[in-house]
């Protein structure tokens, strides 16, 4: 037990966010609630009108943020966008040039499930760049945390499933390719299979990839990840967390990986329009501890993408991924 004498000043009791409680911080304004950063920009938001997909979602967890008092102003910082050489670490020239210029083909358009705009396309790149700061910040912080990204359909070759690029491997190979870590591991918990994190890193032993997921649902063709997960229609919180738990287990105890990204999607929930199973909003809060307790028992650096969401009412996906954030705050708070 440290006396009070040892330190350079005396605790102050006063008020915060965590209600009134003695603070040995030497400054008692740095006693806030959220002791990692939250990456977010205005220009997250797709522009993709009335649409399944809720892209105004992103502004709107920032709003409840505040509004809430679980985060403050300071919390957040801004990314800047991918740069291309970034984005060619995983995607090929062809794919990043239509994207570029708005050239892509009528099948291409289908496939990728959204409208074309010069918004959609720097909401990815800038997507993909929050995802590459967070994983950074988790590498300092032990926590890093992106308001958007989890964009897991997409492929070298073509978008897929409102994917145009896949932020979640380009941080991974921008992180490899700089020498900050060696072994990543992607824990996905959107309900859909990622498909696209499965492809891109087929036959790469230096990434683990785990997809807990919906079985009959969307893609169809579910190319093998290093540990598949596939779920029943109608699965719950129990079975579901017994699940996640057990892979995540044996997952980073036999792998040992240097960084987690974790995807970490509000479309399990039970009143998700493009999802099939029964998670509560408790259920997927647990969920969320579940990683994070885990990763920081074995102290492994955890970056956070929120990727999809689609309740009937868009404030319950707004509450689960703001739920998420609190998740991280309980589990990383000292």
């Amino acid at each position: 037990m440290v006396e009070r004498e040892a330190l350079d000043e005396p605790m102050r009791r006063h008020e915060c966010r965590r209600g009134t409680h003695e603070c040995v911080r030497h400054d008692v304004n740095d006693c806030r609630d959220l002791e990692f950063k939250l990456v977010y920009h205005p220009g997250y938001d797709l522009n993709l009108g009335e649409h399944v997909f809720p892209s105004k979602k992103f502004g709107l967890i920032h709003d409840l943020l505040l509004q809430e008092g679980t985060a403050e102003p300071s919390d957040f910082v801004e990314p800047e966008p991918a740069a291309d050489e970034d984005v060619l670490l995983v995607h090929g020239l062809g794919w990043v040039e239509r994207l570029r210029t708005g050239t892509l083909t009528m099948d291409e358009l289908l496939t990728l499930e959204i409208p074309y705009s010069e918004a959609m396309i720097r909401a990815f790149w800038l997507a993909t760049g929050g995802t590459i700061l967070a994983a950074r910040n988790a590498l300092r912080d032990r926590l890093g945390f992106n308001l958007s990204g989890g964009f897991h359909h997409a492929f070298p070759d073509h978008g897929e499933g409102f994917c145009a690029i896949h932020d979640v491997a380009i941080a991974v190979l921008k992180m490899q390719k700089e020498g900050l870590v060696q072994k990543a591991m992607v824990v996905d918990c959107d309900v859909h299979h990622g498909n696209g994190t499965a492809g891109i890193f087929a036959g790469d032993n230096s990434v683990l990839t785990l997809s807990l997921h919906q079985y009959n649902n969307y893609p169809s063709e579910k190319p093998p990840s290093t540990i598949d997960i596939h779920l029943r229609d109608g699965t719950g919180d129990e079975e579901y967390l017994s699940r996640l738990r057990e892979a995540c287990h044996v997952a980073i105890e036999g792998f040992r990986p240097d960084l987690l990204m974790y995807i970490a999607g509000a479309d399990p929930y039970f009143d998700d329009q493009l999802g099939g199973l029964a998670l509560t909003m408790e259920g997927l809060m647990a969920r969320d501890r579940l990683v994070f307790e885990m990763a920081r028992s074995h102290d492994v650096p955890v970056a956070v993408t929120l990727a999809g969401g689609y309740a009937r009412n868009v404030m319950d996906t707004v509450a689960i991924h703001c739920n998420t954030v609190k998740a991280a705050r309980d589990a990383y708070h000292s």
